[in-house]
């Protein structure tokens, strides 16, 4: 059976995560399914919703992102994640230079919906320091500690 990346509405004693095996080829949700995912959210001021992102399989919280409607639609549409790059003010497809992409598993608003969690499928590392996930510095002791070493050199990734 396959299923779109939205998830519907579902008590919690009702909720399933993503198919075991997680990458299944999966239908795009219709146009009209978009258009009611894009309907609920809350867009701040600036057209954007924080989006996390975390390994389906995992848990895993690999970053924090910003998606605008149309990030959203193409992410919705084709499955791979696209965000909004607030620093450079355009469309940031994830992996579009680095060759580490993530494909949406499933989308999850949160209750104020304002937010989004997207499930998602990794390849290779989330961060652009090359570390599997961003949130790599703990407060442990009383001091910052990076707990996560860096797997792939970020020249390796991006060039020099």
């Amino acid at each position: 059976m396959t299923r779109s990346p939205i998830s519907s509405a579902a008590s919690p004693r009702s909720v399933r995560p993503p198919e075991a095996g997680g990458t299944a080829e999966r239908s795009a949700p219709s146009k009209d399914e978009i258009a009611a995912v894009l309907a609920r959210l809350g867009f701040d001021a600036a057209g954007l919703v924080p989006a996390i992102a975390q390994q389906f399989d995992t848990g895993e919280v690999l970053m924090l992102a910003w998606m605008n409607r149309e990030a959203l639609e193409e992410t919705l549409r084709t499955s791979r994640v696209c965000y909004w790059s607030r620093s450079r003010g355009a469309l940031w497809r994830k992996g579009e230079r680095s060759g580490q992409v993530q494909t949406l598993i499933e989308l999850r608003l949160d209750c104020d919906q304002d937010a989004v969690l997207l499930q998602v499928d990794q390849k290779g590392v989330a961060c652009h320091t090359g570390r599997r996930t961003c949130f790599f510095t703990a407060l442990r002791s009383g001091s910052l500690e990076e707990i996560v070493d860096v797997a792939i050199a970020p020249e390796a990734l991006y060039g020099p």
